[in-house]
């Protein structure tokens, strides 16, 4: 009798849920890019997340669930467009 791994993929939902200015859940994360006091930069399946504000702090970051929690002031949540590939000509004409 043969037995056939399959690999089967999930796409994770993204959503955001803001609480008060002072608490951020994201699921959907598929990596954290940089993060700092006043800005975090995180993948998600939604995109390029970008997060400004002051007094940030990643509470919760769990890669394998995608999910990550923000606490501190949060000014700006807002997606980064993704950067088109291709030659130096083609970026700069496109």
């Amino acid at each position: 009798m043969a037995y056939e791994e399959r690999k089967i993929t999930q796409q994770k939902s993204h959503s955001l849920s803001l609480e008060d200015r002072k608490n951020l859940s994201v699921t959907g994360v598929e990596r954290v890019d940089s993060f700092d006091e006043t800005e975090i930069i995180m993948l998600t399946e939604g995109g390029n997340l970008i997060i400004r504000g002051s007094d940030m702090h990643i509470g919760k970051l769990d890669l394998a669930a995608g999910e990550a929690t923000v606490t501190g002031l949060i000014n700006e949540v807002s997606y980064e467009e993704i950067a088109h590939t291709g030659s130096l000509w083609a970026r700069l004409f496109h």
